[in-house]
């Protein structure tokens, strides 16, 4: 198994209310679970090769929850990943070199029979995990805006976070609310507006979350 370390921060919205039920092996708000997610890389290897400053994604989308399969996925990763760099980071995104049931790659690549080709596009990304604000925009696929619960009578930022021990995606995320677009792709989707927003720090390597990170 060749070696691999992602440290960086993470956003992604799902079509699920906040809070997301899957956080608590409950069942989709709607039924389903639809997600657009994104990865900013600060450092990170795969073997010998270096994968700093690069950024990537996927959609995915159930037709029911999660562990019960036959979703599909679309991986996205940076154009200006070398061929080596975008070899590691498909690796790692489909599971690969990865202890089973370690990762949220593995999970969703093991419950995706439905792959569609990865893309590899310009991604622009901004994440701020203490002020819950973020925004991924992949060229001509897919776009997320995401920003603070706001109080539904003073308008004011409400915080709130999910504290997961034994997680196998983050220890600590603070929750938003986000809105997908959808513009291209293999994926459409439609009911993510107003939705769980997920904001994190990502220390993973191949058994699972960093601790020491």
């Amino acid at each position: 198994m060749t070696p691999w370390e992602l440290h960086g921060r993470s956003f992604g919205n799902c079509n699920c209310a906040f809070g997301c039920p899957c956080q608590f092996n409950a069942l989709p708000t709607y039924g389903t679970c639809e997600a657009a997610v994104g990865y900013i890389i600060d450092t990170g290897f795969h073997g010998d090769v270096r994968l700093d400053g690069l950024m990537a994604g996927f959609t995915v989308k159930f037709p029911g929850p999660v562990h019960e399969g036959n979703g599909e996925q679309q991986l996205v990763i940076d154009e200006r990943a070398t061929d080596e760099q975008r070899e590691a980071l498909q690796t790692i995104m489909s599971g690969g070199d990865t202890e089973e049931m370690a990762t949220m790659f593995w999970i969703y690549n093991a419950m995706s029979p439905n792959k569609h080709d990865t893309l590899y596009k310009k991604l622009e990304m901004e994440i701020d995990i203490e002020a819950r604000t973020g925004h991924i925009l992949v060229d001509g696929v897919y776009e997320v805006l995401g920003e603070p619960i706001k109080n539904p009578v003073t308008g004011a930022e409400h915080r709130v976070r999910i504290d997961i021990p034994n997680g196998f995606e983050y220890r600590i995320a603070e929750m938003g609310s986000g809105t997908t677009t959808t513009m291209g792709g293999g994926i459409q989707l439609d009911n993510n507006k107003g939705t769980y927003g997920q904001f994190a720090e990502m220390h993973l390597g191949n058994t699972g979350i960093i601790e020491a990170a």
